[in-house]
């Protein structure tokens, strides 16, 4: 916890509940709050709102931490769970208590229905009448505790995203913060913690702005200084409509299994809503220097699948081919490729990458590099290992162990004149050799892909494909 005598540093943080996966707009949540704090200087703080007993799961706060951890959002102090903290949050509604700012409630759940009906049918909110209000009542079975809010002026603050918001205290019944089985509820428990941990910033999706005037009264009850507040716009599907499965895959780890890199995900979520001009490729490093909440635009987000594509290409461009073959294994083995030369891999990276936008797709092109006998797309196989094409192959099995394969631009020069003397295009000999080589029509420039195989590995499948011509 921060010391209370020091000056007020920049603290954010992030409370998932882990009731499920970290989604999109979670993880955006905790980036936009992780850039603010590091823009800052300040800290970052992660907790777990873990207090809904039935939902919440250990597997879930493996995998919101496995996704955290993935895209490098380091927190500074936690992890903190809301369901160590019980006592603490008792201690604060019996302040609360015993300065009558809250007060025990003994009305049935049968009255409750019917209060609400009788406000619906009046065409008023489905509010509670303060009936227990001003009995001084207190504890028994099935009691609530709930929280005196005034009954006139208003609740306001400056939002750091969408400016001046005000709602009218009327409009805001006393809402519960004990429950009957003694627990406390979700807006306490929030106030409490960040009380507590120092919190200065809440930067959360707009769809708790009518949660803020709640907890701003709470802050103020519990005498305590309250945060600046900033609501981040919702993200939508490219279609304008909330983003869901019909999108594509929503929780971050999904994204991973399918082949992104983090610092494209981390650009990507980063856009959703904000900007720095027309730029739309940023590091890390960048991302911490420009981000700031004045650039957080009002109107919701857009994510667009082919922009994450567009950024995941460049990314896997931009990262060393070592790393990426240190990612490459289980995209790999998923292919049943689970043995194979790891020099080879990283070698054939560089060539193959250019035609790449996720590690799935970098799989399946690494692949014919790395088996022993690749396997042959049967189209490429009818038109090009063919007995027309023997003389081309046996002339160029011929040209491999004469030169070998470490000098390109002999080996060009070489398959230049062979193409002239076979009275063909350069593309004549080098298609049945690549079908020959890697089993398919398409693959990095033909040189290159003898360089990466290898003199002997080049050799043994010329040889297979002109046996499979003589057979």
């Amino acid at each position: 916890m921060p010391n209370q005598d020091q000056a007020p540093r920049v603290r954010t943080r992030f409370p998932p509940s882990p009731t499920g996966a970290l989604h999109l707009g979670g993880a955006r949540t905790a980036l936009f709050n992780w850039l603010f704090a590091r823009h800052h200087g300040g800290e970052f703080v992660f907790r777990l709102e873990d207090t809904d007993r039935e939902r919440s799961k250990a597997e879930y706060v493996d995998s919101i931490m496995g996704a955290m951890d993935w895209l490098g959002l380091d927190w500074d102090q936690g992890p903190f769970y809301q369901s160590q903290r019980f006592d603490r949050y008792r201690e604060a509604i019996q302040q609360m208590l015993d300065r009558g700012r809250a007060y025990w409630c003994h009305c049935p759940p049968e009255r409750l229905d019917q209060v609400r009906q009788e406000a619906l049918a009046k065409g008023g909110k489905p509010m509670y009448d303060g009936h227990c209000r001003d009995l001084g009542l207190g504890p028994a079975p099935g009691a609530v505790v709930r929280f005196r809010g005034p009954s006139g002026g208003e609740t306001a603050w400056k939002d750091l995203i969408k400016g001046p918001i005000s709602f009218a205290n009327s409009e805001l019944d006393d809402l519960v913060v004990l429950r009957s089985d003694g627990s406390p509820t979700y807006h306490l428990a929030v106030v409490v913690d960040d009380v507590d941990m120092g919190i200065t910033h809440v930067i959360r999706g707009d769809d708790h702005v009518s949660n803020t005037p709640r907890q701003i009264l709470l802050y103020q009850a519990l005498d305590s200084p309250v945060p600046q507040f900033g609501h981040v716009p919702m993200i939508l599907g490219p279609d304008k409509t909330k983003l869901s499965k019909r999108h594509g895959a929503t929780a971050v780890v999904d994204y991973r299994e399918l082949g992104y890199l983090p610092e494209a995900m981390l650009n990507c979520l980063a856009r959703l809503g904000w900007s720095h001009g027309d730029q739309e490729i940023f590091s890390r490093q960048e991302l911490v220097e420009l981000f700031n909440l004045e650039a957080v635009g009002r109107g919701a987000a857009v994510f667009d699948l082919d922009k994450l594509n567009h950024l995941n290409a460049h990314w896997i461009q931009q990262a060393d081919p070592g790393r990426l073959a240190d990612l490459l294994p289980p995209f790999l083995a998923a292919r049943g490729v689970a043995s194979y030369d790891r020099d080879t891999l990283v070698k054939a990276i560089p060539e193959i990458r250019p035609r790449t936008k996720t590690l799935v797709e970098l799989a399946d092109w690494a692949e014919p590099y790395l088996v022993e006998t690749p396997a042959l797309d049967p189209k490429a196989g009818a038109k090009f290992l063919v007995p027309a094409n023997r003389p081309v192959l046996e002339r160029v099995r011929g040209l491999v162990a004469e030169l070998g394969v470490e000098a390109p631009q002999a080996m060009e020069e070489a398959f230049r004149q062979l193409a002239e003397d076979l009275g063909v295009k350069l593309g004549g000999v080098a298609q049945p050799v690549r079908v020959a080589l890697t089993g398919r029509t398409a693959s990095p420039g033909i040189f290159e892909v003898l360089a990466i195989l290898g003199r002997e590995r080049s050799l043994a499948r010329l040889d297979r494909a002109l046996s499979a011509i003589n057979g």
